[in-house]
Order: structure tokens, then C-alpha cells, then sequence
């Protein structure tokens, strides 16, 4: 029964992606560099929204600093589309969102938002008509900062 939930798994897109994230943060938090260095593709894409001290997934990923400085323990990992979001929170001054984009099982682009609210939406045109137009597919949800005022952006994918 194990390895049919194992074949599943790996014949599925969506939760390949997500295993292959999962792995990625474990890595991180162990310091398996050569775990990390095969997840991402050489020339990876990367945006940042925050303040500039505050790059600190961008920083362990390129080396300059160790993963003791900053842990990322995701309180949420979700899938959307060929995106997988990551979220997490400590207390009530550190919030982030991460939105990784995988290709044939390598992530080829990062997106770190720090400190801002999220809302991810469909742009695209929809296949047929529907009668509400929320086309919302992922939102910031820090319980801990429920009541904090942060700057809000909109992904459009």
C-alpha cells in the first residue's frame, strides 16, 4: 500500500513540487548544501519585496550566510498552479511568504516577500463564464499578525 502512495506521489505534479520544496527547507535547516544546490536550477530567477536587511533566504542560498542566522519553519506549504507557497511567521514582527517555481522537478525562480501581505490571482481569462469574478487563489493568513498593518501586494499568475 506504501508504494502506491509513492507512485501517486511522484506521478503528481503538484505534490512533487511540494516534496521537492519540503526537502529544499529541511536542507536549509540542516545545512545540506549539496541537498540545496541540486533543488535549483543554475541561473535562478529571484525577486525580493521587504526591507533590504532583511534578504535572508537570498542569502543563505547563495552562501553568505549560514542557515543558523535566520531559520524558515514554514507554518504552511501550499500548491498553486506551477507555484508552491510557503509561509511562515515568528511572533508578531517577522512575517514571509515564499513562492518558488519549479520545471522538470528544479526550481527556477524565487519570489521572498518580507513583512507584506499576499493575495496570489488568476489572470488569465477564464475558459468559461463564471458568475463571481474572485479569482483569488492564495492569501496571507498570519494568525499572529492578524491585527499588524503591512504593505500588500498582488501576485498575478
Amino acid at each position: 500500500m506504501e508504494s502506491k502512495k509513492n507512485e501517486a506521489m511522484v506521478s503528481n505534479p503538484e505534490m512533487q513540487n511540494k516534496a521537492i520544496v519540503d526537502t529544499l527547507y529541511k536542507a536549509l535547516a540542516h545545512g545540506d548544501t549539496s541537498t540545496v544546490v541540486k533543488l535549483l536550477t543554475t541561473d535562478l530567477e529571484w525577486w525580493f519585496h521587504g526591507p533590504p536587511r532583511c534578504h535572508h533566504m537570498m542569502r543563505m542560498l547563495t552562501g553568505e550566510s549560514s542557515h543558523s542566522e535566520f531559520r524558515f519553519e514554514p507554518r504552511s506549504i501550499e500548491v498553486v498552479g506551477d507555484c508552491v507557497i510557503a509561509e511562515g511567521w515568528e511572533g508578531a514582527q517577522v512575517y514571509w511568504v515564499h513562492v518558488w517555481t519549479l520545471k522538470d522537478g528544479l526550481i527556477t525562480q524565487f519570489r521572498e516577500y518580507f513583512n507584506t501581505w499576499l493575495t496570489v490571482r488568476d489572470v488569465k481569462p477564464p475558459r468559461w463564464e463564471i458568475e463571481s469574478d474572485n479569482h483569488t487563489l492564495w492569501q496571507s493568513q498570519p494568525r499572529d499578525l492578524a491585527r499588524r498593518s503591512l504593505p500588500g501586494l498582488l501576485l498575478a499568475i
